[in-house]
């Protein structure tokens, strides 16, 4: 699989690092790259093979060797978003010791990827809705953090960080909240700028979960063991 990283002006894919790098692997990477520099300029109802493959310098033919459609291209994209949040919120949901300052650490980090990845996410959610398949993972996607949030919040309050209430309204509400808002605030250019947003998010999540007492605080009196 190829690897998605940032240059200065757009995420770029780069092949899969190898001895010998082939021809094939480098057309793919051309099309998912020429994916990824649509959407920060375009919404993907615009998008047509044709549109994708012009950049590239490569002919129609070749998109379908590599996708079966747009969608399953985007499927693709959201695979290696997955991965990178799931590595970002890691302090949060595993991390032991104060949870307020774990909880900021893993929002920001999930505000610094959003602000490179937005375009994708807002692409995804739109192509989610025009095929059965990709909503399918969109929702997935989606549900497993719901799932994540959930759980952590009633480990939490097993140990009497969070005080007691339902924990999945709660959570579907929380995740959501981040979902679209940097959709709304990083899907497109010109994008809004990070510190405001992490403040924002960090304020809401921190003054619901454990307490308005410890906001704009750098950290607080609660332990997770």
């Amino acid at each position: 699989m190829s690897n998605i990283k940032q240059s200065s002006s757009s995420l770029h894919v780069s092949p899969q690092p190898s001895l010998k790098i082939d021809k094939s692997e480098r057309t793919r990477a051309a099309i998912l790259n020429a994916a990824l520099d649509f959407v920060w300029t375009h919404p993907f109802r615009d998008m047509t093979v044709n549109s994708l493959m012009a950049p590239t310098g490569v002919g129609r033919s070749a998109f379908y060797q590599y996708f079966n459609d747009l969608h399953e291209l985007m499927e693709i994209l959201l695979d290696t978003v997955k991965d990178e949040a799931t590595a970002v919120t890691g302090p949060w949901f595993k991390g032991v010791g104060d949870p307020v300052v774990l909880l900021s650490e893993s929002l920001h980090s999930v505000v610094d990827l959003c602000y490179h990845r937005g375009p994708i996410l807002r692409a995804i959610d739109d192509a989610a809705a025009t095929d059965k398949r990709l909503e399918k993972t969109w929702r997935q996607f989606v549900g497993d953090y719901n799932d994540g949030v959930c759980a952590r919040i009633e480990a939490d309050q097993g140990q009497g960080l969070i005080r007691n209430f339902a924990a999945r309204p709660v959570a579907i509400a929380l995740n959501h909240l981040n979902i679209y808002t940097v959709i709304d605030v990083f899907g497109r250019r010109p994008r809004s700028e990070p510190n405001p947003v992490k403040a924002a998010l960090v304020r809401i999540w921190t003054s619901t979960l454990y307490g308005s007492e410890f906001v704009g605080k750098e950290s607080s009196t609660l332990v997770r063991t």
